[in-house]
């Protein structure tokens, strides 16, 4: 008998029944995520992985880097405290960076980007970006004199194609794909020769960004396009190198003759100075504050997004506060906490009488009075907010109804709109549907037998009120309270239209930026913190009230 009882319990199919049951039980599982594995791809395609995206923007910085790569290297090396603009070597490699960059249209997202924290660089790198041809000329016109096979874009092709380039060639490749995003899958035509590569760096390199450009953009053949101006100042440039000098006169390969005819006739070439080239471009180009923004922001990653969010900015000198006339953020915070809670405590006071209305009047009033909650919901926001704005204004009804009745004079109207009064106003009224339906289906779950026992008890209406009725009634209240104050945080059209400057909430700045200012990376930082300010009161919601006591009825 012990050696039954010890044996386990088996199901039909001879297995054990505790493995058959976990076994149905997972069958069950499957089956259940299988039947809502559709809407949950659908939701984290179109809902999740969109605002993860947005809120990544909050950190990433990869602009700069992608945009300006040598110089942004070379530029490690500068130490802005000496309060001097950097050396010749960063200049260089700004123009043929910023040359790419122009000739891709990614200059002027990058001046965007840092003018976000120093204005006026946007500007400076549009200005710029105009004027680079310019400057590539000084040396062009020269070295066309100097031979004039210099003017033809076969000359130049077949002096720097060869083999043996590749990495070169798949260098320039990827940055192109950061700039413009192009797959750049397919053959350009090109490949840099390896020995031009060695003897002619600068050049080599801007005729390969050249090819690159004219293949992917244009959809031309290499060897037919005269090449960029880039490519004259990188010619240029090398020529400037004794090592140079001396390997052009050991070369014997495709356009040895003119590339000797330069080497012996530099001197008719303009002296190679690309810091006084920017300088005149425009001065700003010599002031250390500009490459000290630079150089902060060229990590690929950034905290600056955040501490602008809660007023601080990020400096060479590390984290400093902003000017307080620049600190708006922080206050923008506070007001939109305060005001939803107050937006919500005005839907608790006047959104209880009604559901305990709708809740205990017979079924056919409370049915109509049902109907005048849902009412708004049938209208437009934007028409419900104008109204507002109509009724409101210092020349609006309930104005004219106050000096009517003699309680305001006419010099004397009150302001209700443009400030915090408009804003608590209309959006209490907006909000108010939300309260009294999570109050209305839990309060239609209180039996009023409860109330006629405590009064029958010797309990006053107060008493059995505040002491039977109201304490089961505070889940709705939760519920209600939870779903107008969220709500409340993230309305931002209202404010827009009634708030002015002294009603409006983060929202409203949150909407600017990724609509007019298009800072997004800002707007990620803003929406970020409002997320975890969102979830730190939930948290703490939960550890006073518990969440569990939250309740939508039954």
């Amino acid at each position: 008998m012990s050696d039954t009882t010890q044996q386990p319990m088996l199901s039909a199919d001879g297995r054990p029944l505790k493995q058959s049951l976990a076994r149905a039980l997972r069958r069950q599982k499957i089956r259940a995520l299988l039947l809502i594995a559709p809407l949950l791809l659908f939701v984290v395609v179109t809902f999740i992985i969109p605002i993860l995206s947005m809120l990544f923007r909050s950190v990433e910085n990869e602009i700069v880097s992608n945009t300006l790569p040598h110089t942004v290297v070379a530029l490690q090396e500068w130490d802005g405290t000496t309060n001097q603009a950097p050396d010749e070597e960063v200049y260089r490699h700004l123009y043929f960076d910023l040359f790419r960059a122009v000739e891709s249209k990614e200059h002027t997202k990058l001046g965007s980007r840092l003018n976000y924290e120093q204005t006026g660089l946007s500007s400076l790198f549009r200005t710029s970006g105009r004027s680079l041809d310019d400057l590539g000329e000084e040396y062009q016109d020269p070295l066309e004199e100097i031979d004039p096979r210099f003017k033809e874009g076969a000359f130049w092709y077949e002096m720097l194609n060869g083999e043996g380039g590749e990495e070169l060639l798949e260098s320039r490749r990827e940055l192109w794909r950061m700039g413009v995003g192009e797959s750049m899958a397919g053959d350009i035509g090109f490949v840099p020769s390896a020995q031009m590569a060695e003897m002619l760096p600068w050049t080599t390199r801007a005729y390969t960004d050249f090819a690159i450009w004219t293949v992917i953009d244009d959809e031309d053949v290499v060897a037919e396009e005269d090449p960029w101006e880039a490519v004259y100042a990188g010619l240029a440039q090398d020529l400037q190198n004794p090592e140079t000098i001396t390997a052009i006169s050991n070369y014997s390969g495709p356009g040895a003759e003119a590339l000797q005819a330069a080497a012996n006739n530099v001197d008719k070439l303009p002296e190679v100075n690309f810091r006084e080239g920017f300088a005149k471009i425009k001065e700003d180009w010599a002031s250390p504050e500009v490459w000290s923004t630079i150089q902060v922001f060229s990590a690929n990653y950034t905290p600056g997004y955040f501490l602008n969010a809660v007023d601080l900015e990020l400096t060479p000198d590390g984290v400093q506060a902003k000017p307080e006339n620049q600190q708006i953020y922080m206050q923008l915070f506070m007001r939109t906490l305060w005001m939803a809670l107050v937006i919500t405590g005005a839907c608790i006071v006047l959104g209880y009488p009604v559901a305990w209305l709708l809740a205990n009047l017979p079924m056919r009033v409370a049915n109509t009075l049902m109907i005048l909650v849902l009412l708004p919901f049938w209208t437009s926001l934007l028409v419900r907010t104008s109204a507002w704005k109509v009724l409101l204004q210092q020349q609006g009804v309930i104005n004219d109804i106050l000096v009517w009745l003699g309680f305001v004079g006419d010099a004397d109207r009150l302001i209700l709109m443009n400030n915090a009064t408009g804003t608590i106003v209309a959006m209490t009224h907006i909000l108010l549907p939300f309260m009294i339906l999570p109050l209305y289906s839990v309060m239609k779950t209180i039996p009023p037998s409860y109330l006629r026992a405590a009064k029958s008890l010797g309990a006053t209406n107060w008493t059995a009120f505040w002491r039977i009725y109201f304490p089961q009634s505070v889940p709705g209240i939760g519920a209600g309270s939870i779903l107008v104050f969220i709500l409340a945080i993230g309305y931002y059209i209202t404010p827009e239209i009634v708030g002015g400057t002294s009603g409006i909430f983060i929202s409203n700045r949150i909407a600017y930026h990724i609509s007019s200012s298009l800072n997004w990376g800002l707007a990620a930082a803003l929406g970020s913190i409002l997320l975890v300010v969102v979830l730190v009161l939930y948290w703490a919601y939960d550890k006073i009230v518990g969440i569990d006591n939250v309740k939508l009825g039954g």
